[in-house]
């Protein structure tokens, strides 16, 4: 199963949060002698002997992953490989950036003459369950690998009484009625006060204290956070069911503090 690259982490999560980002139409399937790593420090494609990145597709995203649809195929090699044991997908033939990257289920030895080839299904990106929607999950890994329209959203806080699931929506979450309740926007960097900050290490937060208008009378015990893409209902993006339990009353002061929503993606 693969996992998403340092690089593809923060380009997500600065178009989801910040600015756009602008996926390349086609992806491309290298292969490593060794594993590539996140920051794709330890990525190790063959040199010369007639190995080319090839072109991979992708089916539709479904239960958070996307799966290779069809073999990929690549050149008659005209000298040793070495012992393929990874693989990594990439937004250029050559160069460019590493977008995932994953594990061959058997390593091979390519030597001269061999024509190797990559199984239909073989290569596989996930987004792990939990905090992430399966909404944008979905939406994130159609639009990175398979360049399917996905626009930067709107983002609010909203405060949750009960716990948060992944297939929830911006309607299905539980959030206090009344007594001067709303979710709260929080604006791209660089925009009006609360903003997010600037992704990095595949991680971002708020970059000013959130405050939520003051409760008139009781929202409940809130147990739990949802970043969702509208004001009233929308689409579920991100949610954390782990902060403290509170108790906003008439009078009291909610607040988020600067640096204290974290955000990730791995």
């Amino acid at each position: 199963m693969g996992s998403f690259s340092d690089y593809l982490e923060n380009e997500l999560l600065g178009h989801i949060f910040n600015s756009s980002y602008s996926p390349s139409a086609i992806v491309y399937l290298g292969l490593s002698t060794a594993d590539p790593l996140d920051d794709a420090g330890g990525l190790a494609e063959p040199s010369g002997n007639g190995y080319v990145r090839k072109a991979i597709g992708f089916s539709a995203a479904s239960s958070r992953k996307v799966i290779q649809n069809g073999v990929v195929q690549y050149d008659q090699a005209s000298g040793a490989w070495g012992t393929l044991t990874h693989w990594g997908i990439f937004d250029a033939e050559s160069g460019g950036n590493m977008l995932a990257h994953g594990a061959l289920s058997m390593s091979k030895a390519v030597v001269s003459g061999n024509t190797p080839r990559v199984a239909d299904a073989e290569a596989e990106v996930e987004v792990i369950a939990g905090y992430v929607s399966d909404y944008l999950a979905n939406a994130l890994l159609d639009f990175a690998f398979r360049n399917q329209s996905f626009s930067s959203p709107d983002t609010y806080v909203a405060l949750c009484t009960a716990a948060v699931a992944d297939d929830d929506t911006g309607n299905t979450i539980t959030e206090p009625s009344g007594n001067g309740y709303a979710r709260e926007q929080v604006n791209p960097d660089g925009g009006a006060s609360p903003a997010w900050d600037l992704a990095s290490g595949g991680a971002l937060d708020n970059a000013h204290d959130i405050d939520f208008t003051d409760p008139t009378g009781p929202w409940g015990t809130t147990t739990a956070l949802a970043i969702a893409d509208a004001l009233i209902n929308g689409n579920l993006l991100m949610y954390d069911n782990s902060p403290s339990d509170d108790f906003p009353d008439s009078g009291d002061e909610v607040t988020i503090a600067a640096g204290a929503l974290d955000v990730s993606l791995s």
